[in-house]
């Protein structure tokens, strides 16, 4: 799978996740401080990450900054982009499982290498749910984006 990585800062879990998702065979797509010459402003490069899912350039991302907050904010302006902060494994799997996460996003600060590895298992092992509520949810979402929701 293609991934496309960013990360505001070059911190030892950023480097450590590009190094995991490789030894998982993903391709990985670097923005930010893991791309020399990049610019690494966690706006800039969590949305140049969220864009290339978005834009099918990417299948899924992960995007970093400090508390990953202004990571997951900036991934989901992009308009088709579902991100969402994960700090455990139960919440990856249940983002990908009821909300159909596409993007990951990660706190610098909060996330050790064991937890990092917790968290990639749970979110590549979770499938959408196929139940109608959640997809209902999930098509609401994507109308939000397309300007159609409601308040």
């Amino acid at each position: 799978m293609r991934i496309s990585v960013s990360s505001d800062m070059d911190e030892p879990v950023a480097r450590a996740l590009v190094a995991e998702l490789r030894g998982r065979g993903h391709d990985v797509v670097t923005h930010g401080a893991l791309r020399p010459g990049a610019d690494p402003q966690w706006a800039v490069c969590s949305a140049a990450a969220a864009r290339d899912v978005a834009e099918g350039a990417a299948e899924q991302a992960v995007v970093c900054c400090w508390t990953g907050t202004g990571a997951s904010i900036a991934a989901n302006k992009v308009p088709g982009v579902r991100a969402a902060l994960c700090t455990d494994a139960y919440t990856a799997d249940g983002a990908r499982r009821w909300n159909d996460a596409n993007v990951l996003a990660l706190s610098l600060r909060l996330t050790s290498e064991p937890l990092l590895k917790e968290i990639l298992d749970a979110w590549f092992a979770a499938r959408a749910s196929e139940d109608a509520e959640d997809r209902g949810n999930v098509r609401h979402v994507d109308g939000l984006d397309a300007g159609r929701g409601e308040s």
